[in-house]
């Protein structure tokens, strides 16, 4: 059976930017362990992540925005999200700022 599209696009995406994904598996998982201290490490790397999800994202989902399967383009973003989330589970923590 063949993949979905937006998981053939994650599965991409993780490939073709390999050694950024590496880099920021490192530093998402010392993060889980010591938020505090790594919080401004870890929005810059993670700054770098997000932009390159979106674009995948963009690539993904523009040609379904513009038709009359806008909302399902909003679903099939939402899966893509969730597959990021599931491989990188505190994805959503970038850009956060923790005040001691």
């Amino acid at each position: 059976m063949a993949k979905a599209k937006y998981k053939q696009y994650f599965e991409q995406m993780l490939e073709q930017e390999k050694e950024l994904f590496e880099n920021f598996r490192v530093v998402h998982d010392q993060y889980k362990l010591n938020q505090t201290a790594l919080q401004k490490k870890y929005n810059v790397e993670g700054e770098k992540v997000v932009t390159v999800i979106r674009h995948w994202e963009r690539r993904l989902c523009s040609a379904m925005g513009r038709t009359v399967y806008g909302q399902y383009a909003q679903q099939v973003s939402e899966k893509f999200w969730d597959l990021i989330r599931e491989e990188f589970d505190q994805i959503d923590m970038i850009g956060v700022k923790i005040e001691k």
